[in-house]
């Protein structure tokens, strides 16, 4: 192609530069336009270590390639730069953890300031872990820990087998996002939340964890459309916790609770979940104020499905389903179960299913809720309760609304 046009040579804004004696160097602008140095790219199987290949990623930031393959370390990969992506190549790329101290395998934190406060204008801005593999063992820390890390972004991480939580996010303020993970067997929590603000935890996986998912001491949580199966203890626990989404998730077989909400948390919402088969209770406002809960799912969730305690109030509770496994009637009219009645090693009754209980609470309104071969009353009251306010609600079979 001709490099002439109407006349005049076209030549490169480079050469123009160097004709008249400039650099294209950070910073340089002519009529609006800044030319940036090219992005650092570090390909890590060049290195003698992963930690040598962190190191190589300049002050402004870069680009952390791993490559495949199975990489043992027994101190944690520290990544000390902002405006920084690491990136594996999927599950291909595995970090085992052997340390044994309780130290994490990735540690994204500020290099002056090590296990310190970190004042808001010397954080670490937009750090990306991303497509790799990370496992250790019951004596190591998180799969992957930062501190005081602002818009940090984990996705398509596998974190599994940690001595502490898969990933642990602690004072990273401003939009922390995950997604895309997978979280599971870990000691502690799947994902660990301490004093974050405007978070994002999205179409996760969580698996066998101790709990779930943990956010305390924080702001903002929306977490929706993950799927939490199995967890030794509680499924979701929000403390200390200001104005929140639960939604559109799926939390299955906890130990504990599915949702655990504490410690004068206010403002938050939980709707839209499926609350199925959890074996101490489904929903717990042990210290929840201003919070709603609405069309959820609760099926054969044993004990309690949903308990408003004595600390909470301001509550409304609306469009839930209660039930348990009843799928119509057969040719004789009977009514049919999906789930065998059979006792097993871990349940008397396959099929029990509970609807609420009013601890002592305050403020409560229950409205247009349905309660389906419940093995007890659809609401139960003990202590005193204040202000509450139950009206078209629906039982079925039919069987008293509240003792």
């Amino acid at each position: 192609m001709s490099r002439r046009l109407l006349g005049f040579r076209c030549i490169s804004f480079r050469r123009v530069c160097k004709l008249i004696g400039m650099q294209t160097m950070i910073g340089l602008g002519i009529s609006g336009l800044v030319i940036a140095e090219p992005a650092a790219v570090i390909d890590a199987g060049k290195f003698a270590t992963l930690q040598e290949a962190a190191d190589a990623i300049p002050k402004t930031g870069g680009l952390l390639r791993i490559p495949p393959g199975t990489f043992e370390i027994t101190e944690p990969i520290r990544i000390t730069t902002a405006d920084t992506r690491v990136v594996g190549s999927g599950m291909a790329t595995h970090i085992i953890n052997k340390n044994t101290a309780g130290l994490p395998a990735i540690l994204v934190e500020h290099p002056q300031l090590v296990n310190q406060k970190v004042p808001s204008k010397d954080r670490l801005w937009r750090v990306v872990i991303a497509d790799l593999r990370v496992t250790g063992n019951d004596k190591s820390g998180a799969g992957i820990e930062a501190r005081y890390i602002e818009e940090i972004m984990v996705h398509g991480v596998s974190s599994s087998y940690n001595g502490g939580a898969g990933l642990r996010l602690h004072w990273c303020y401003e939009d922390p996002r995950v997604s895309d993970c997978l979280f599971t067997y870990n000691k502690q929590s799947g994902v660990a939340i301490e004093a974050c603000h405007d978070i994002i935890v999205s179409a996760n996986h969580f698996e066998e964890n101790q709990d779930g998912v943990t956010c305390v001491d924080s702001f903002n949580l929306a977490m929706s459309g993950n799927n939490l199966d199995d967890h030794l203890g509680n499924g979701v626990v929000i403390e200390n916790t200001y104005g929140s989404v639960v939604a559109s998730n799926m939390i299955e077989e906890c130990q504990g609770w599915g949702i655990v909400i504490d410690r004068d948390c206010y403002g938050i919402t939980m709707s839209a979940n499926v609350i199925a088969h959890e074996f101490s209770g489904g929903i717990d406002l042990r210290d929840a104020h201003g919070c709603t809960v609405s069309a959820n799912t609760f099926t054969i969730v044993k004990k309690i499905g949903l308990a408003v305690r004595d600390q909470s109030g301001g509550i409304t509770i609306t469009g839930n389903n209660f039930s348990d496994s009843w799928t119509g009637y057969d040719p004789s009219g009977k009514r049919t179960q999906r789930r065998d009645e059979t006792p097993s090693k871990t349940e008397q009754n396959p099929n029990d299913a509970a609807g609420i209980l009013l601890d002592g609470c305050q403020a409560v309104v229950i409205v247009g809720n349905l309660f389906s071969g419940l093995n007890g009353e659809s609401v139960t009251q003990q202590g005193k309760c204040e202000s509450i306010l139950m009206q078209t609600n629906q039982t079925h079979p039919s069987q008293d609304l509240v003792r």
